[in-house]
């Protein structure tokens, strides 16, 4: 059995969720929907293997989730992200105490994103 897990986080605005998500993360939309032209959006966005679904939808989710991602490269992303100079996120690399690096990164909707690299 292949087993996916895809959180979902609220949003409450488009613009500031791509200008978040794909504009600074350079996550990809994969596809949008929404019940017609007046309805919340309900989107996938991702980047390698890292897939969320971001839904203005009031029942979908809640404000305040945190998503632990564990991966490589969490020094050169931070390096990255600093680079692009986000008027909204300035985040620090801090070395956790199990070993590992850690990238917290804050959305516009008080989400989570906690990137981690475990030390060799």
């Amino acid at each position: 059995m292949q087993t996916k897990v895809i959180p979902v986080l609220r949003i409450f605005d488009v613009t500031k969720a791509i200008e978040f998500y794909i504009d600074w993360l350079g996550f990809q939309i994969d596809w949008e929907h929404r019940f017609d032209e007046n309805a919340p959006l309900y989107m996938q966005v991702s980047r390698e293997d890292v897939t969320l679904h971001l839904s203005e939808h009031h029942g979908d989710s809640t404000p305040g989730a945190k998503v632990f991602i564990e991966t490589e490269g969490v020094r050169e992303l931070h390096s990255a992200l600093t680079e692009k100079q986000y008027k909204y996120n300035r985040p620090g690399l801090e070395e956790a105490f199990y070993g590992a690096w850690e990238l917290t990164l804050h959305d516009p909707f008080g989400n989570r994103l906690l990137y981690v690299e475990r030390f060799p």
